[in-house]
């Protein structure tokens, strides 16, 4: 049973706002600003921006990740009629990385990983991202005292992002699993869907966004909360 990290453990959207509102809030009417829509442009731009510098094994560092970083801020404000320069989109992404490690799990989610460690079942993470970013959200979440690091397989240090099916069938060969009897749990369509299924796996949708589905893909099971995932997971 593995997990991805971000929005799925804990609320993404929370950084993002909070990023907005301390950086471009005299700019823009608060109470008014779509925040999740916002929010899911601003992943996109991550990926496809992420993708052309050559995926998280790249991220870790560096020039062009910063300018990366910054870019995506820019694309995803713009969209909403907020232009920003260089330097007020650094300010973005330096108080986004700031309030991303500042960070609790969803009501439910510890408590979910607990009961299936506890029944006997295999909890790990498999996520996207850069290692060093990707370990201090871990650490926030407290969750090496849960997941064993041998079981937390993290994109950048592998060499390849979901939705490479690559990553789904390493973790089974470093695990000793059969990819028919694993289940992966994530709340991006393009990543976690499509990627775990793609790789023989079943997939739990967690779509607590309620987002529309961007294929002809079809997940095992959908939850839009924690008290829906437990019922799937332990009671189903």
């Amino acid at each position: 049973m593995f997990f991805d990290v971000d929005d799925t453990l804990y609320d993404h959207l929370i950084p993002f706002r909070k990023t907005v509102e301390q950086v471009a809030g005299p700019r823009i009417p608060l109470a008014a600003f779509p925040y999740e829509a916002a929010y899911h442009r601003l992943r996109y731009h991550s990926d496809m921006l992420s993708l052309e510098l050559g995926g998280a094994g790249a991220m870790e560092a560096g020039a062009a990740t910063d300018y990366m970083r910054m870019r995506r801020f820019q694309l995803t404000m713009a969209e909403f009629g907020l232009g920003l320069t260089d330097a007020q989109a650094e300010a973005m992404q330096a108080a986004y990385i700031g309030c991303q490690y500042d960070i609790a799990m969803f009501d439910g989610a510890r408590e979910l990983l607990e009961a299936l460690i506890r029944r006997g079942d295999a909890v790990g993470l498999i996520t996207n991202g850069a290692p060093g970013h990707q370990r201090r959200k871990i650490e926030a979440m407290r969750l090496d005292g849960l997941i064993p690091r041998e079981l937390q397989f993290v994109s950048g240090a592998l060499g390849w992002d979901k939705p490479d099916a690559r990553l789904f069938r390493h973790a089974n060969a470093r695990t000793g699993t059969r990819p028919e009897n694993s289940v992966y749990v994530g709340d991006s369509w393009r990543n976690d869907v499509i990627g775990a299924l793609e790789a023989g796996w079943r997939v739990v949708w967690f779509n607590h966004r309620r987002a529309a589905r961007e294929s002809g893909h079809e997940p095992t099971r959908e939850a839009s909360s924690y008290a829906e995932l437990r019922a799937l997971l332990l009671e189903g």
